[in-house]
């Protein structure tokens, strides 16, 4: 099994294993062949042709392969190439490998450089969709952190929230900058330090980003259940859950990857060591789907309940409009996604992860700050205040001047 940094970089590093193998054979026949004769009498060498691995034989006689097993190369894999050994050396493979594997159509060059184009586009439109998220969370936590009326638990756990999405768009630009940055460096065995923290640091930020998502959902469950009644002894709790979750899963994977697969960068989203990061995302998601069920189901009766006044129907409403719509709206795409293997939709998966998933941080700033009614009043009371300060400052000013 073919252990890749990157599905893409699996063919290469299948030729690049093959290779070396069989350098190593002829390297030790060398060094045990007795004083080279005339052809006829030391037969073929071993040999590498770049696709397969030829072991020697006398001359006269024939040595068969079959075509590599690798996926989206060859449509044959059981098929049988032959060369005879003559006196003058290994004949050309019969038939040759492109008749008797049958290639895939790999595209042309004009295909080639439309992928290329693509990728260019998209990496721009994420670029762009991350730089508006960070500059919108940090205005977000700006803003809660400046007002001291806004100094709550509720917004505690908004700031933390926002923090997990600066993070995770700060993880995204670190990522290409030491993955991508210099062309020269061949990424398919690239397995530094520097990657493979750049990586940890980016699952860690996913990671964190799902969890904080969980405690919005625990939070809102918490309210509706304690009828408003905020007890500051759970955020110790909430902080507990969205960072150190996240970290205890990143270090165990970290650990795992350390012992059993430390190869590349790390980024190898088909080596089954990745469900150590899958798997709590995906309990995160399916908890909070199950939260989102509860919370719709109490939100109901609370509304239908004639002791609960008008004024406390409209608190439920605004608390839970922003938290209902973020939970499936983060969810169902993973979910979808992790049914199928990591090169089915790749188009659409690098989509919605990274062109739409780049805007998430500002759709949560817009709905948990900027649409925040109680963050609008609260701004426009220091914003009159400011102004009726203003006014009184150049009043007072107007009249030293006038009695001076």
């Amino acid at each position: 099994k073919v252990r890749a940094t990157h599905p893409d970089c699996s063919v290469v590093l299948y030729f690049q294993e093959q290779e070396a193998e069989c350098l190593e054979i002829i390297r030790s026949e060398r060094q045990t062949a007795a004083p080279l004769g005339p052809p006829q009498q030391q037969g073929c060498l071993t040999e590498w042709d770049g696709v397969s691995c030829w072991s020697a034989v006398p001359v006269g006689q024939s040595r068969a392969v079959a075509c590599p097993d690798i996926l989206h190369v060859f449509k044959k894999s059981k098929a049988l190439i032959q060369r005879n050994c003559t006196e003058l050396g290994w004949s050309f493979p019969s038939p040759p490998y492109y008749d008797a594997c049958e290639l895939e159509a790999t595209g042309s060059n004009n295909n080639t450089e439309a992928k290329a184009s693509y990728f260019v586009t998209i990496k721009v439109l994420y670029t762009c969709g991350y730089s508006t998220s960070l500059a919108a969370l940090f205005l977000a936590v700006g803003i809660f952190s400046f007002f001291r009326k806004l100094h709550c638990t509720r917004n505690s756990i908004h700031i933390h929230f926002f923090t997990s999405f600066i993070l995770r768009g700060a993880a995204v630009f670190v990522k290409d900058a030491v993955l991508f940055s210099d062309e020269s460096v061949d990424h398919c065995t690239m397995s530094t330090v520097n990657c493979k923290a750049a990586i940890a640091f980016f699952q860690y930020s996913v990671l964190a980003n799902f969890y904080w998502l969980l405690v919005e959902g625990m939070y809102l469950q918490t309210l509706l259940l304690l009828t408003f009644t905020s007890d500051k002894r759970y955020i110790w709790w909430y902080i507990l859950t969205g960072w150190g979750v996240p970290m205890l899963t990143v270090c165990v994977w970290v650990v795992t990857r350390l012992q059993y697969d430390n190869h590349g960068c790390w980024d190898d989203y088909s080596s089954p060591y990745w469900w150590v990061i899958k798997a709590p995302i995906l309990l995160a998601i399916f908890v909070n789907f199950l939260i989102f069920l509860n919370v719709t189901r109490m939100l109901a009766q609370k509304i239908r309940s004639p002791d609960i006044s008008k004024n406390y129907k409209q608190q439920y409403m605004r608390l839970t409009k922003s938290t209902l719509l973020l939970i499936p709206l983060f969810g169902v795409h993973y979910v979808v996604f992790a049914l199928f293997p990591e090169h089915i939709g790749v188009d659409a998966r690098l989509y919605f992860e990274l062109v739409l998933g780049s805007y998430q941080g500002f759709l949560v700033a817009l709905l948990y700050c900027f649409l925040n009614g109680e963050v609008q009043a609260e701004i426009k009371r220091n914003w009159g205040k400011w102004q009726s300060s203003m006014e009184s400052n150049a009043f007072n000013l107007a009249t030293q001047d006038f009695t001076a």
